[in-house]
């Protein structure tokens, strides 16, 4: 057994707050700062203390062993990295002000990096010239960087932060399936060691490009992340991946003609639904975008938002913008606010499933202050493209048995791509096949937030008297207390070195002039699995043994809680 040194809180560089910090919105910063796990340094930017430091560095063991287990292997890349490849893939551009960007002395251009893609596409095109080299697999953990907008909640999402990123490369597509198939499974079994709950759901790709992608998210009131899950059966997705089947039209409307109704002052489907008496879900609404510049109306119930990023996936890799006041100038034919399908000639008119033939609607009549009623659709005017566009509600049916989904926070804590060829391709990857001839190598890309997971742990694990950390996270297997003067201190010590050799990681609150109520509440803060309190009864070798995480405590000789806990 490996003896390991007592850290003691008499030394340790950890000053445990009573109060919360002012500036923490969440549970995870609230008590990763009181704990004296983290301090802030600047704006998104965090200084892991030790105990914090040990926590990191074992979610960073669990990821390693685990991606060392599928044949991954482990490399370091920069992350000073120069301008040119992500000029090349168009990401220099594509991430905006995402990117810290920075020059050098000589007034060449680079960026810190934020994902590692191009890079690894450059050291495998580097390394690998034939279909012998491949498959590999290749992972780092490493310093990322975001500039993001809002950085908040603590080391949640910071503009500098630990991120393990894999990749894969194979000549086949049965290939990649099976890289990103081991990686799945290495994550599902990291998730469980680390103790986090999550649910695998599937996703859309965005900006990273390719085909199959799933998102781990740990369920958690802090998350920005929503999702929709079925509560009768195991289907999951992120929001914007959740597609509704065409349903038939589920009435036809017995209306009488098309008729136009003044209707000043109605800006608003709600102005105008109550102007009118009629429910906001019989109202249509017209939402005018941009694609790849061509103005395009997309239908959807009044009751319901269009899902912009769900439009940019189907209309992909066309560019979806939204129309700007410029964008009417020279269309008479559009009359910002008052927009019906009715009578748009040169405009392609895109709609939800419900906007069926059949079904009747109340909408503009593409004059100033005047809307139309019983407009039909499949009489009145036509639908070019039925396309899944509505943002997500609650109760809204299951794609796969129909039952009413709910909608949850959570913290996306690993991403898992098949990206296929869009990186080979931009830097021309080809190796050479067993024909002889060159073959286009596919990619898959997976991600694991490291210091996140911390966060997202704490999140989940914490209760009212602090954090509560699973032991094969805890920066120590066991917290004793010595609560009084001499004997106790003498009986702690004694049960500290005992425990230490046997192989167990042991944090001792030594610290004199602290009475043991104040002791013991740092010990529930700090979180560790086990608490052993020395000296509060007065038989001689008497301890106390308590369990953090179920709150239990009993008291029995010193030899029969070592043996208990090793």
């Amino acid at each position: 057994m490996s003896t390991h040194h007592v850290q003691r809180m008499s030394s340790l560089l950890a000053k445990t707050l009573r109060e919360d910090p002012a500036d923490a919105e969440t549970l995870s910063h609230r008590l990763l700062v009181r704990a004296g796990y983290v301090r802030r340094s600047s704006a998104g930017v965090w200084t892991w203390l030790p105990l914090g430091k040990r926590v990191l560095d074992n979610v960073s063991r669990i990821v390693r062993e685990e991606m060392d287990a599928i044949g991954a292997q482990e490399v370091l890349l920069p992350a000073l990295l120069p301008k040119e490849p992500y000029e090349v893939s168009g990401r220099w551009s594509e991430y905006g002000d995402l990117l810290f960007r920075l020059k050098d002395r000589k007034g060449a251009d680079y960026l810190l990096g934020p994902t590692h893609e191009e890079i690894f596409t450059l050291l495998v095109k580097d390394q690998c010239t034939s279909y012998k080299d491949l498959p590999v697999m290749l992972y780092q953990i490493q310093t990322k960087y975001r500039d993001e907008a809002r950085p908040r909640s603590g080391v949640l999402r910071g503009r500098e932060f630990q991120m393990k990123d894999s990749y894969s490369f194979d000549v086949s597509d049965e290939g990649l399936a099976e890289s990103y198939r081991l990686h799945r499974e290495a994550y599902v079994r990291i998730f469980r060691r680390l103790g986090l709950d999550h649910r695998i759901v599937s996703a859309v790709s965005g900006a990273m490009g390719g085909s199959a992608s799933e998102e781990f998210l740990a369920p958690a009131a802090a998350g920005e992340d929503t999702f929709a899950d079925c509560p009768s059966c195991a289907y999951a997705a992120n929001t914007e991946a959740v597609t509704f089947a065409l349903a038939p039209a589920s009435f036809t409307a017995r209306t009488g003609p098309l008729e136009e109704v003044p209707t000043p002052d109605t800006p608003t489907i709600e102005a105008l639904a109550a102007h009118l008496g009629v429910p906001a879900s019989a109202t249509l609404k017209n939402l005018l975008v941009k694609v790849d510049g061509e103005i395009v109306a997309v239908g959807v119930p009044g009751d319901r938002e269009v899902d912009l990023g769900k439009l940019g996936e189907h209309l992909a890799p066309a560019v979806v913008e939204l129309v700007t006041a410029e964008d009417f100038a020279d269309r008479p034919d559009l009359v910002r606010g008052y927009v019906g399908p009715q009578g748009l000639d040169k405009v392609r008119y895109l709609a939800d499933p419900r906007v069926a033939p059949g079904t009747s609607w109340v909408t503009g009549a593409n004059k100033p202050d005047t809307h139309a009623r019983n407009v039909v659709c499949g009489r009145d005017f036509e639908v070019d493209r039925y396309l899944d566009v509505v943002v997500v509600q609650e109760g809204d049916p299951c794609p796969s048995c129909g039952t009413g989904l709910r909608l949850d926070r959570a913290i996306e804590i690993g991403h898992i791509f098949q990206l296929g060829r869009k990186y080979a391709d931009a830097f021309g990857l080809d190796v050479l096949g067993r024909e002889g001839k060159p073959v286009r190598v596919t990619m898959g890309s997976y991600g694991i937030g490291v210091s996140r997971a911390v966060a997202a742990l704490a999140e989940q694990t914490a209760d009212g008297r602090g954090l509560c950390w699973p032991a094969e996270v805890a920066p120590a297997d066991v917290h004793v207390v010595a609560a009084g003067k001499a004997v106790p201190l003498e009986l702690a010590e004694r049960a500290a070195g005992a425990l230490a050799g046997a192989g167990l990681r042991v944090l001792l609150d030594d610290r004199a002039g602290l009475s043991p109520g104040v002791k013991l509440t740092d010990a529930e803060l700090i979180g560790v699995p086990w608490i052993l309190v020395a000296g509060r009864r007065s038989a001689e070798s008497v301890v106390e043994l308590q369990n953090r995480a179920e709150g239990t405590r009993e008291e029995l000789p010193l030899e029969e809680a070592l043996a208990r806990l090793t």
